[in-house]
Parts: structure tokens; sequence; C-alpha cells
């Protein structure tokens, strides 16, 4: 590659011609700048990449009760669509009755677990809060006896009285606000019908599911003929692009909410065996946490642990049995549950599977980001080797 200025020619008093203006650069220049080049090019790239996002997290922000019943109905029918078509292909049900079908086979196995199990969940949750504020005192006792340079620096140091009377302050302000609820019978009206009509949106998920859910996949052709403006070779990339996301997406959610299910499970009863009060819920609680990757582990280890010490009858024994029911849980999720239900469908590194979290729930400002963090970036990484295979081309 050679790098000059344009350049005119002019004569010589000899006859002959010489370039006029012409700036030659050195194989090392050379390098310099394409390589200044390729930064500045990766800059704006990059640049125009994180705009696209914002702009996408506030559009979808401002209409998110409008996007998430979509979204997870879209979902739950991609999750639920292999047994509709066996329902359908090998029992020769019609469209409406294999729907009924999917239904209830969603429906009736949860109305069974919580009439079996509801009373004891509603039990401990219960219970749970009302013993929260007592394990906060003792754990606040605990830490003046066993770290007092904790409490002296909240009392003598003033960082640490400016952060005690920060937190004062926000109790005042959270009575205040409370007081002044009466006050504020129009704003709270207003919140209600906000509520009542995000409740409504929600209300339609069953349409959404069962639309999704019966609605003919569109073949490849199909979609090939929807972009008559992209040359044939992009068109093939777009689809391969769109395919390969819907199996991400489908193999991740019907994956995870399988291990996620199972985890929860193991949970409860392992808590309820070792004797942690209330273990079943939070066991449960935990297993719901996972569908988003490792949340219900660290969630579970923040909870679980200052319970077994604090509650009746817990000390370090107990927090240890509980530490081996997360060690036994763990194992099994690693070694059998994801090898054998999902495989290596993401392709992600633990560290990239956690920053991915992070990233798309704060860019997506929520929890459906931080569920969708995992097939968005297996997305964007397949996107990444296609185009650095096919349209990336070397340019030092």
């Amino acid at each position: 590659m050679v790098l000059f200025f344009e350049a005119s020619m002019t004569d010589t008093e000899g006859g002959g011609s010489q370039p006029k203006g012409l700036l030659m650069l050195s194989e090392r220049q050379r390098v310099t700048v394409a390589s200044a080049l390729t930064i500045l090019a990766v800059v704006v790239i990059i640049g125009a990449a994180g705009a696209l996002v914002w702009l996408i997290a506030v559009f979808f922000g401002k209409f998110s009760s409008v996007f998430m019943p979509l979204a997870v109905g879209g979902v739950a029918a991609l999750v639920t669509k292999p047994w509709y078509d066996w329902l359908r292909e090998r029992l020769r049900l019609p469209k409406p009755l294999a729907l009924v079908a999917v239904v209830l086979s969603i429906v009736l196995p949860v109305l069974a677990f919580f009439w079996f199990f509801g009373a004891l969940i509603v039990e401990q949750m219960a219970g749970l809060i009302s013993k929260v504020p007592q394990w906060w005192a003792n754990l606040l006792t605990l830490g003046k006896e066993k770290w007092p340079q904790v409490v002296q620096f909240f009392e003598q140091d003033p960082w640490g009285q400016r952060l005690k009377s920060a937190f004062e302050g926000q109790q005042e302000t959270l009575v205040t606000g409370l007081g002044l609820l009466s006050e504020k019978a129009l704003s709270a009206g207003v919140g209600l019908f906000g509520a009542l009509g995000s409740l409504l949106s929600w209300a339609v998920l069953p349409i959404y599911f069962g639309f999704f859910l019966m609605v003919e996949p569109s073949r490849t052709g199909n979609l090939d003929k929807l972009l008559p403006f992209l040359k044939e070779e992009t068109r093939k990339d777009v689809v391969y692009l769109a395919t390969e996301f819907i199996e991400i997406v489908v193999a991740f959610f019907r994956g995870q909410l399988v291990i996620a299910m199972l985890q929860g499970i193991l949970y409860a009863i392992g808590f309820s065996l070792v004797g942690l009060k209330y273990g079943f819920v939070i066991g449960l609680a935990l297993g719901f946490l996972n569908i988003i990757p490792y949340l219900g582990s660290i969630v579970g280890l923040g909870v679980s642990i200052p319970l077994a010490y604090f509650q009746e009858g817990g000390g370090l024994v107990l927090v240890v049995l509980v530490l081996v029911v997360f060690s036994v849980v763990q194992l099994i999720e690693s070694y059998l549950l994801t090898p054998k239900i999902m495989g290596d469908q993401t392709g992600l590194h633990p560290i990239a599977i956690i920053v991915a979290i992070f990233f798309w729930g704060t860019a997506l400002q929520g929890i459906m980001g931080m569920i969708l963090a995992i097939p968005l970036t297996a997305f964007l990484v397949v996107f990444w080797r296609l185009a650095r295979e096919k349209y990336i081309q070397e340019l030092v």
C-alpha cells in the first residue's frame, strides 16, 4: 500500500517532467498512518455501536410495558414449540387443541405444586419476613462485639459520621414520605392508573404466547425475499445470523429454565435436610434467580449464611453444612446438568458471562437485559466471527 498526496506534473528545463507536491512515505510511516486510521475507525465504530445501544435502551425503557410481555410471550413460545409440534404431528391435533394442551401441560403442574406446597411456602415466607429485623439486630450486635473499629469509625471518624448521617437522613425521608401519602392521593391515583395500564399490558401475554406458538415459522426463502435490496451473499449472511440468533435464544432459555428448576429443587431439599429454617422457600427462590446465571448463587450465599449463623440452634456447624449444600449443587450443575442439558451452546467463558450480565442489565435498564445478556452476547460473538472472516480486510 502506497500513500501519497495528489500531484501534478511540471516540465523541467531538460524537457522531462517530475511530480509536484508528491509526498512519499516510508514503509514504517505507512504502517503508522494505517494503524492510526484503523484505530480511529474502531473508535468510531465502537462509539456508533454505543450510541445505538443507548438509543435502543431509551426506546425500550419508554415502552417497556409494551415490549416486555411481547418478549416473554415470544421466548415462551420458542421454548415450548417442540412440544407443540409433537402434539400436532404425532397426535394429529388441530392448532387450537394443541395450544390448549400445551397451556394445560404448563398450568396443571404449577397448580399441583402450589396445591401441595403452597401453604408451606406462604408460612415460610411470612416467618422469614418477620425474622429479618431480629437477624439484622443480631448482626449489628455481633459487628459491635467482633469489629469495634467499625463502630468507632462511624461514631468518631468525620467520614463515618457523614455516612451515618446520610443513612439516618434517608430513614427520616422514608418516614416523612410515608406520612405524606395521605396528602398525595392524586399522585397515588395516577400511579394506580399507571399500574393498571401495566397490568393490562401483561394481561395480553397469553394472546402473544398463543400467536407466536401457532404461527408457522418463516422459511429461509421467505426471509430471503424480504431483503431484495441486498446482494445475494449479504442476504445469505443475514439469514444465517437470524437463524443463529433464534437457535441461541431457544437453546439457552430451554436449557436454563430446566437447570434453574432442578437447582431450586436441589437447594430446597438440601437446605431442609441440614436444618436451615425457611430453607425450602429460599431454595426455590435461588433456583428461580438462577435463570440469570450465577445470580442465585451470589444472592444465596449472602442470604443463607447469615441465616444459618443467627437462627435458633444455628452456628458455624450449620454454616458449613449450608456451604456443603451449595458446593454439591454447584458440582451437580457444572458437571452433570449443564453438560447434559445445554452443552456448550453459548461458548462463553464464565467471566464473559458475568460481564455480559452487568453490561446488558445496565444497557437495557433492568432485569430483562440481565435475562437476555447471554443470548445477546453469544449472537454478537457469532456476528463478529462472520464479519471478521468475510468483511474485515487486513489494513496493515
